[in-house]
């Protein structure tokens, strides 16, 4: 629900890169570069037989309708409705008589490590949560098939247009591992700080734009039995290694996490990443409470709704996966991380502004063409803008959500990054470039927050992890420039 005031609906899709109006190369907030090197050739997404024989103008990229679908979707905070209620629909709409078959899972790890290394791989994946798959790895064994095709297949709604054309930048720019597009990253996310906007009113209190402000309202808190801060320390402790990466990001600049990205000596004991880690062990320390890390994300969020915990950091997936479990009094809202230090590169508003929630086809699977036209679907505003209504989280595609009703998180966050500008805060791309750092980094991080480890002996360990990975060449690199 708007209120008077706020931006419109359509002033709040065109600053987050939804209308053609941003949809050129180069446009919206949403851009970022692309990862280095130029795009390899793709091999065929297929060996089997006769796929040119079934192309058409209605089925340009051959699907063989004969051939059954798996489709394997993560059903955490997004849950698994908008594909078995949305996409999966629009599939067999397409291709009369095709079989889907279904997995809804929260242990994405769990199932299809195995099934990779046999062989016997589902045709789509949704690759995310906290057992999510090390795509770098895949890609390097030839398991992800080439979108390629899928980007310059037709558009559903125009087929005058490319599938390329119709999906912002960011979509693309962050498809790449070695070169090749490969990865589909689906929705548009901001992670920041999450409040309840009515608490704050009802209290009379204000946003916290400096540490000491910050601070000061933890003492305020503390007395009403409230915590400041809290992140899970089990499923979704790497909420807090973002909110870490972000806070040295705004101290020192992007370069910060592109130098990170890239493995460049010493990234980790930057100065700015130094005084990222101190200021949030000291919050952990003066305002924490240790019994968060053996929680898991869930529980923390309940506690959050329960006014236990002033602050949550996560991404705009939030709001959709406590639906039912939000009272009707609690109001998500979005908050930048407070200034660190007088001296900060980026001001306070600066947020996280980018792409996320990743699909990916398997290119030795028994149906790589089914799989690209499954993507193909979800890149439809009608299969977009269903994702919407199931989710409360908007896709890449250009116009899909206009004159849909948007929630209070999701026009807050909006709105933060309406003020935020051009100063928005870069992804951290070694998340899936090179999963076992990125998994490390939040381990030791849990152990720093535990109090069994100093700033400096954490970013010792971490940095020596990816000196480690640097030195491996079992292991490819990828490397980008903005």
């Amino acid at each position: 629900m708007t209120h008077p005031g706020e931006i419109t609906r359509r002033q709040l899709l065109r600053r987050i890169g939804m209308t053609a109006l941003v949809a050129g190369p180069g446009a919206g907030l949403l851009s970022a570069c692309a990862t280095g090197g130029g795009p390899e050739p793709a091999a065929s997404a297929s060996a089997g037989p006769s796929v040119s024989s079934l192309v058409s103008a209605t089925n340009p990229l051959g699907v063989d309708a004969k051939k059954p679908l798996e489709v394997v979707i993560f059903s955490g905070g997004l849950s698994d409705a908008y594909a078995t209620g949305v996409h999966q629909p629009l599939y067999t709409k397409a291709h009369a008589g095709v079989q889907i078959k279904h997995v809804g899972t929260q242990n994405i790890g769990t199932q299809l490590r195995p099934r990779f290394l046999s062989g016997d791989v589902p045709d789509v994946v949704n690759n995310s949560g906290p057992e999510a798959l090390d795509l770098a790895a895949l890609a390097a064994e030839g398991h992800l098939a080439d979108l390629t095709p899928l980007w310059d297949a037709p558009s559903v709604d125009d087929p005058g247009k490319k599938v390329r054309d119709t999906v912002t930048p960011a979509a693309l720019e962050n498809a790449k591992l070695n070169g090749q597009d490969l990865v589909l990253n689906y929705i548009v996310s901001h992670r920041a700080l999450w409040y309840d906007s009515k608490l704050f009113a009802d209290k009379g209190w204000t946003l916290p734009t400096t540490w000491e402000e910050f601070k000061a309202l933890g003492e305020t808190a503390k007395k009403e039995g409230i915590v400041l801060f809290a992140f899970p320390g089990q499923k979704g402790p790497y909420y807090q290694l973002w909110n870490m990466l972000y806070s040295a990001a705004k101290i020192g600049g992007n370069q910060v996490i592109i130098d990170i990205d890239n493995l460049v000596d010493n990234a980790w004991k930057s100065e700015a990443v130094k005084a990222s880690v101190t200021a949030w062990l000291e919050i952990q320390t003066a305002f924490g409470d240790k019994s968060y890390l053996g929680l898991d994300h869930t529980q923390t969020q309940i506690k959050h709704l329960q006014h236990k915990v002033l602050f949550y950091p996560c991404g705009s997936w939030l709001e959709n996966e406590m639906v039912k479990d939000k009272p009707k009094d609690f109001e998500y809202a979005i908050a930048p991380i407070p200034s660190i230090t007088a001296a900060d590169k980026m001001p306070y508003g600066a947020i996280q502004v980018g792409v996320g929630e990743n699909f990916v086809v398997a290119a030795k699977g028994k149906n790589p063409e089914g799989g690209l036209e499954y993507m193909r679907l979800m890149l439809s505003k009608e299969g977009a803008k269903g994702f919407t209504e199931k989710t409360k989280n908007l896709t890449v595609v250009n116009g899909a959500a206009e004159g849909l009703d948007l929630t209070p998180g999701l026009v807050s966050a909006a709105k933060a990054q309406d003020a935020a500008g051009q100063n928005i805060i870069t992804d951290a791309r070694f998340e899936g470039w090179y999963k076992e750092l990125f998994d490390y980094a939040w381990q030791q991080q849990n152990t720093l927050m535990a109090g069994r480890l100093t700033v400096e002996e954490y970013l010792d360990k971490v940095q020596k992890k990816a000196d480690d990975i640097k030195a491996d060449s079992s292991i490819a690199k990828q490397t980008r420039n903005a």
